[in-house]
């Protein structure tokens, strides 16, 4: 299911977002700050509704840090600030789209659409640069996410007939195929003891 963040001071407006985004069939959680937001940034999010001006840390910023972190989770901006200057301003720190305050939901739900079918494009354009090897470790990983496999059962399954190839080569094909799936590849995990998997 499709995971979306909500993030804005204003509680009836978290709310109605909350609703109506489930109401369509997405899975939601919300945030009252940036910095409660960042403490939600562990778990996997396909989208983020961000409002700009909040106490403490602002929306332009938690979106400027998540940047420079490599997190490229689509973010739109919800704001009140309709200024050229600032519209150039959420762009240039990583914005996917920017929706100014009064809006109606129609139009939300409609950019919200249209950001993710970008950022699916995205995902399966870099999935069609992918190598057997790294198609193959990928599907391994999707039939079973939550599971860790160990370099022995990755080997076993995509390196069956090699027996010349060594550990090494799942932690340099895993390191490719994180690099080629952009933010999709922060979901292949590697968890001590244990070993890969997809969360």
């Amino acid at each position: 299911m499709t995971r979306i963040l909500v993030v804005d001071d204003e509680e009836d407006l978290r709310e109605i977002l909350r609703f109506n985004l489930e109401a369509e069939g997405y899975e939601v959680a919300t945030a009252a700050s940036a910095e409660e937001a960042q403490g939600l940034l562990g778990s996997r999010f396909d989208l983020i509704l961000l409002d700009v001006m909040m106490d403490k840390m602002s929306g332009f910023e938690m979106a400027q840090r998540m940047r420079g972190m490599g997190d490229n989770t689509p973010i739109i901006f919800l704001t009140a600030r309709d200024a050229h200057d600032d519209q150039l301003q959420g762009f240039g720190v990583g914005a996917d789209d920017y929706i100014t305050k009064p809006f109606s939901f129609d139009t939300v739900l409609a950019r919200v659409k249209a950001v993710l079918r970008r950022s699916s494009q995205n995902i399966q354009s870099n999935q069609s640069t992918l190598t057997k090897r790294e198609h193959l470790i990928l599907e391994l990983f999707r039939q079973q996410p939550g599971r860790f496999f160990t370099r022995e059962e990755i080997l076993a399954a995509v390196w069956p007939d090699d027996t010349l190839v060594g550990e090494r080569s799942v932690d340099v094909h895993i390191a490719r195929l994180r690099k080629k799936l952009g933010t999709e590849g922060q979901r292949i995990v590697n968890k001590t003891g244990f070993g890969y998997g997809l969360v």
